[in-house]
């Protein structure tokens, strides 16, 4: 019989309630249910005071009275019998216990036989004793704990004398906001001529508002189009201290400052799309927070996140946290420093979009789903659980590959993630949408998939010349570009013919016309083979041959492929040596397609030494690549050469999937279960098995970014990224099916990433390093 999974218990106010630790919480358990499915269950217990009573969701088991002392003992009682709740995470601010700064809290840890992580909100840098003293008891409780900012750790070290190795710094969480729906929104919610400032979350006197009301006079002299947004209701121990008191000071000030055609209360709790919203069409976005010790903020994450510069009175997140995102004012509670500050940005426009994008680049590490992966690892650390907790494997979306798609084809790159014109479009990138489309075509026959695939083979068909070879480079405007030059274009052509080898393979599933106009450039192409020399291309060659081989096995596509496969092991016995089974003397980018063409030549002619050098091949490639229980594969940076040391970090998609795609041939032509097992390991790196600990891929459209670096994630969205990880998300489809066809009961694992992968092994290894046209296109979508 199954053992019920181990859960993470959560002790916060929770919602409906209105407050930002419970909207904090809940987005916690969203963001980890999105990373881990439901190998991480988890519990909450709510927090209530004065007897206020809510309808909270089914994830809420208990609901503790604050002001209750004798309920926190029956609590804790409680949950100590439980033998499957493994930890309890404990949302810490001081006004959300009973007792003397919240010292009831203490009798509930002090009752508690569970292993405790206690989450500090504030952190107040000249306490008086009693609160130091009750700071001091918490950390002495628990076993863990976590701040939001390093500011709150060094405070805790050096005024509350923690030591350093108890505590973890894991940021608010912020949500993914696409780059290019800024214009859309502002545009939609007409704004479009607007300069919009904004300021949101649940109001109250701390909240400075009235300092900004106070610059704006002169700031609408200048530039009349200037809107103000105030979103959020009052805080609702505000209102039943004094109702709309503090609203209706502000209603005064913009009455007697004649600012009411500027100024635009949106008096609503929010749903987080439409708050999301707000943020992304915001210019400016203005925290003007009159409290010094208000350690962190929330909404402050959220702005940056949404890509708007911030102007800022000085609190400790915005110290550590704005640098070149925004103006740090020095001075709290001043009208003129904001007017200035204001003026500024709106009369520097390029620096004011510089600053958002800086902004949103730098909070990709604290996108929530980031931040489930740390508090995943608290939880498996505490628990020893590790091994219970698997990926939820993520759904598969067009959406990115549609938006780089214009009636011409597939562009070439994204700034972030909005498709960059600039450099306009690539054969490669083309051919290869035009196999992963086909392929994802023949799983799912819609007419989208059909739409983007006529467009894929067109754009090949107008790259091909009379005699028979390709372009490869194209701007925007459809001229060919100097690159056409300047650049070996036998790799291209080499994809080119695979994806007419593949589509091909296809045609049941594909109409008569396409296949016609495929069989068409075919014929074309295959005359030029002889004088192809770059071993990839050469590879990719042989993987076309190889798909057309298995729907049209003709002699000369057999004998094309053995003066071919022998071509590829040539340069095999040139290069190899003892200690470097390699086809030539560094291993650079897609290696891959090297193993698995001589594979695919083994499978066309029977030629069982094209099978030995082909899996003595990969195996060295693999030897190299896998460590730790991770993949690392070969750096942009720097070649992995004989002779010198190999460089790491700057690894990119293409490498990764390259290495899955051929990992799913091997397992299926030798049956051997590590190559199962290590395809696995290898698309866990999109999920956060990588030295960042940190998803690779855009969760709201799809798409992958374009490198894993050293410190940090490259979070473009380039066309070659998005279409390799939309091919690996296919294969890794295929074999979750192949699982869920064969389970009888708890079928709602289905989605889960069931990998042998205890994330124990490498996680707590690491180191826990914290054009008109085409806008015309994108305003309509």
């Amino acid at each position: 019989m199954e053992t019920s999974k181990m859960k993470m218990l959560i002790v916060s106010s929770y919602p409906p309630r209105q407050c930002g630790i419970a909207t904090f919480s809940e987005d916690i358990i969203n963001s980890i249910a999105t990373v881990f499915g439901n190998s991480l269950p988890i519990e909450v217990c709510a927090l209530e005071s004065n007897h206020n009573h809510f309808n909270y969701p089914n994830e809420v088991s208990y609901v503790l009275q604050t002001s209750e002392l004798d309920e926190y003992r029956i609590l804790a009682d409680k949950i100590n019998a439980r033998s499957d709740i493994g930890l309890v995470c404990i949302q810490h601010e001081f006004g959300l216990f009973g007792g003397e700064y919240g010292d009831y809290l203490l009798s509930f840890l002090l009752a508690l036989s569970k292993p405790i992580i206690t989450v500090f909100h504030t952190v107040l840098p000249f306490p008086d004793e009693k609160r130091l003293k009750n700071v001091r008891a918490i950390g002495d409780l628990s076993n863990r704990i976590i701040v939001l900012t390093n500011r709150s750790k060094e405070l805790l070290i050096d005024r509350y004398g923690y030591p350093n190795s108890k505590i973890g710094v894991i940021p608010h969480g912020t949500h993914i906001v696409l780059w290019e729906e800024k214009k859309i929104n502002k545009y939609q919610f007409g704004y479009k001529d607007n300069i919009i400032l904004s300021n949101f979350g649940l109001l109250s006197e701390n909240k400075g508002i009235e300092t900004v009301l106070y610059a704006l006079p002169d700031i609408i002299e200048k530039y009349p189009e200037v809107i103000f947004l105030v979103i959020g209701k009052t805080h609702p121990e505000v209102v039943k201290r004094e109702g709309e008191k503090y609203r209706n000071k502000l209603k005064n000030i913009i009455k007697e400052s004649n600012l009411e055609k500027h100024v635009v209360f949106i008096d609503e709790y929010l749903a987080l799309d439409q708050l999301l919203k707000y943020i992304s069409l915001s210019d400016i976005y203005l925290f003007s927070s009159k409290d010094p010790h208000q350690a962190v903020s929330g909404t402050f994450a959220y702005a940056m996140s949404g890509g708007c510069p911030i102007i800022s009175t000085p609190i400790p997140h915005a110290v550590e946290s704005i640098k070149d995102s925004g103006i740090l004012l020095e001075k709290f509670d001043d009208p003129n420093e904001f007017r200035d500050a204001i003026l500024h940005l709106i009369e520097n426009k390029e620096q004011r979009i510089e600053m958002g994008k800086r902004g949103y680049i730098a909070t990709h590490a604290s996108t929530w789903e980031n931040v489930a992966i740390q508090y995943a690892l608290i939880f498996g650390e505490l628990t020893n659980k590790m091994e219970e907790l698997r990926f939820n494997f993520p759904p598969i979306k067009l959406d990115h590959i549609i938006n780089m798609t214009t009636k011409v084809g597939m562009l070439q790159f994204s700034r972030l993630s909005e498709p960059d014109v600039e450099f306009g479009y690539t054969l490669d990138d083309n051919a290869r949408a035009l196999v992963y489309i086909v392929k994802y075509h023949s799983f799912n026959r819609d007419s989208t998939s059909l739409k983007l695939a006529y467009t894929y083979l067109a754009f090949i068909e107008n790259m091909q010349s009379g005699n028979a070879d390709f372009k490869n480079y194209i701007d925007y405007n459809g001229n060919f570009t100097s690159q056409n030059e300047e650049s070996n274009l036998e790799d291209a052509y080499g994809r080119v013919f695979w994806s007419l080898g593949y589509v091909l393979s296809k045609r049941e599933i594909l109409p008569l016309d396409f296949v016609l106009r495929a069989e068409i450039l075919w014929k074309k192409s295959i005359s030029w083979i002889g004088e192809i020399n770059s071993p990839r291309a050469i590879a990719y060659i042989l993987k076309g041959l190889y798909k057309y081989h298995k729907v049209h096995p003709e002699t000369h596509i057999k004998e094309l492929t053995l003066e071919l496969s022998d071509k590829l092991l040539n340069y095999y016995n040139l290069s190899a040596k003892a200690n470097w089974h390699w086809y030539e003397d560094y291993v650079s980018y897609a290696n891959n397609i090297l193993p698995e063409a001589m594979m695919y030549g083994f499978l066309v002619t029977g030629n069982k030494e094209y099978k030995k050098i082909a899996e003595v091949t990969f195996d060295f490639l693999l030897s190299h690549y896998f460590m730790k229980g991770q993949i690392k594969v070969v750096s942009k940076k720097g070649w992995f050469k004989k002779k010198n040391e190999r460089e790491f970090y700057g690894e990119q998609p293409i490498e990764v999937v390259s290495t899955i795609v051929t990992l799913d041939l091997f397992y299926k032509v030798t049956g051997n279960q590590k190559y199962k097992n290590q395809f696995k390991v290898a698309f866990s790196w999109f999920l956060g098995n990588n030295h960042l600990n940190q998803i690779m891929y855009n969760t709201k459209n799809g798409a992958s970014y374009d490198g894993l670096e050293d410190n940090e994630v490259n979070i473009n969205q380039g066309a070659e990224s998005a279409l390799c990880f939309f091919n690996a998300q296919m294969i890794m489809e295929k074999y979750l099916n192949k699982q869920s066809a064969h389970k009888t009961k708890d079928t709602s694992n289905k989605r889960l990433f069931e990998s042998e992968l205890q994330l124990n092994n490498y996680l707590l290894s690491q180191n826990h390093k914290q054009t008109k046209e085409w806008k015309q296109d994108v305003e309509a979508k």
